[in-house]
């Protein structure tokens, strides 16, 4: 996990992070720290596993570490953050010494992790589904403002 701990120390990757908390704060719904990153990229690799799907744990810890770190460009101007966060995590990426393949894997599955319609059965759409699957709709003390369609929300623990 050498490449992980790496995004983890990036001097990037540490400054966005303070970013979306600083937007964050007071925030009563669902955040984008660094909690969030782990319960999707621990999600998303056991779903990686239970498909069978050849993408190594890396990659996976990858997508999830980077695909909202670019959540406060969105509240700062309006970008959707799958978009910033895309343009934000190359750069890290490069710094961490991650190879083009697995870099197109964690760019498309951070532009595309808000796409329902990807399709079963490939990384992408796993992402997808592991980062709604990590939200704690079942424990949260917001969950009658929050805006998620009752169907969306988590009130049960699948992974």
């Amino acid at each position: 996990m050498d490449r992980i701990n790496s995004i983890l120390n990036n001097n990037r990757f540490k400054e966005y992070l303070m970013k979306n908390e600083k937007w964050e704060i007071g925030r009563r719904f669902c955040c984008h720290d660094l909690q969030h990153f782990m319960d999707v990229a621990r999600i998303a690799y056991i779903m990686v596993l239970e498909n069978k799907i050849n993408i190594d744990k890396e990659t996976v810890y990858g997508a999830a570490l980077l695909h909202d770190i670019g959540r406060w460009m969105q509240y700062q101007d309006g970008t959707p953050h799958e978009i910033a966060s895309y343009k934000l995590a190359d750069d890290i990426l490069n710094e961490c010494n991650y190879k083009q393949e697995e870099k197109t894997i964690i760019l498309n599955a951070i532009l595309n992790h808000r796409n329902k319609k990807s399709e079963k059965g490939t990384f992408n759409y796993i992402f997808y589904l592991s980062d709604k699957l990590s939200r704690r709709c079942f424990s949260c003390t917001a969950l009658d403002e929050c805006k998620w369609p009752k169907e969306k929300k988590n009130l049960k623990i699948l992974y």
